[in-house]
């Protein structure tokens, strides 16, 4: 387990790096290129100030956005109602060597969960009102331990880092077609910045491909620091995915930022229908295709489910 830890923490840091590095390629030459265009290093440098300022204001002060767009309620660590709670966040931050974040409730109807921080808004938990009454205590401890793996593993920073560099390529894109000095010129940037289109298009898959290692990476530090882990979790994703099936059906209106989909325990695409035992074992059995999660910012419930059915059994 430890070693598949390692290789996901790798990969993803390599994936991350590699981004960065052909997306510097890839603009330096086109600013190389488009010199005679009357594009400049002046205008990629603005470009690049613009959309640093922007995530960099959306890194700092997302919590306070997120905790409006979901009704977050903080929870008084003097509580007597949830005192278990704040117990049990905090048993496992210490466990895996983090500062306990400030759990909040989410009063939407979806049963979810999610972690987030910044340097303004420190670290934060949150779950869903309904996940009190759909999961048992020792689901619910398998999947704060999931969120706080997220915590514990930066995936915040990361995400606002490499979602950067997408659209900083769509920008350059579009800097590009309306600083053209000629109608020659203009057919030419236009073609270039149509393949920056589908390039910056293509980054976002890879981004999606990053996120959904560390969502198995966050699974795995559940396994090791929730009691009954592997097994608590799978319920606890079965649960989730059972409910969004049956009795709630997500509204348009309630969609959220690629950056906060990305964060949360479950996709909320993620809608199936069927009891919970019935669902893990269709998903234990189930042959998932790339293709299939290629758009998806999560695993597949059924390879969720899978890894952790050999955590549980010690083949990993």
């Amino acid at each position: 387990m430890d070693l598949l830890s390692a290789k996901l923490r790798i990969a993803s840091l390599l994936g991350g790096i590699a981004i960065a590095l052909v997306a510097a390629a890839i603009i330096i030459s086109v600013v190389q290129y488009s010199f005679g265009t009357g594009f400049s290093l002046y205008m990629l440098s603005l470009i690049l100030l613009f959309i640093l300022a922007i995530d960099i204001l959306q890194w700092l002060f997302s919590p306070y956005l997120i905790g409006i767009a979901y009704r977050l309620t903080p929870i008084p660590e003097n509580d007597p109602n949830y005192s278990w709670l704040i117990d049990m966040v905090r048993g496992i931050a210490q466990q895996s060597g983090i500062r306990a974040p400030k759990a909040y409730i989410a009063e939407v109807g979806f049963p979810n969960a999610f972690a987030y921080s910044s340097p303004v808004a420190g670290k934060r938990v949150a779950i869903t009102r309904p996940m009190f009454s759909i999961l048992n205590r020792a689901e619910l401890e398998a999947v704060l331990a999931h969120e706080l793996g997220h915590l514990k593993h930066r995936d915040v920073e990361l995400l606002f880092a490499i979602g950067l560099i997408p659209s900083l390529i769509f920008y350059v894109a579009y800097g590009l077609i309306f600083s053209s000095n000629n109608r020659q010129q203009s057919g030419y940037a236009f073609i270039i910045a149509l393949a920056l289109m589908v390039i910056s298009f293509v980054f976002n898959l890879v981004i999606l491909g990053i996120n959904r290692m560390r969502e198995t990476y966050a699974d795995i530090n559940a396994t090791k620091y929730a009691s009954g882990g592997a097994a608590n979790l799978q319920t606890a994703l079965a649960k989730i995915v059972s409910y969004s099936g049956t009795r709630f059906r997500r509204k348009k209106t309630e969609a959220t930022n690629n950056i906060t989909s990305m964060l949360l325990f479950s996709d909320l695409n993620s809608e199936a229908d069927g009891g919970v035992n019935a669902l893990l074992e269709k998903w234990r059995g189930m042959k998932v295709s790339f293709l299939h999660s290629i758009f998806s910012s999560h695993p597949h419930p059924a390879k969720r489910i899978q890894l952790l059915e050999n955590i549980r059994k010690g083949l990993n």
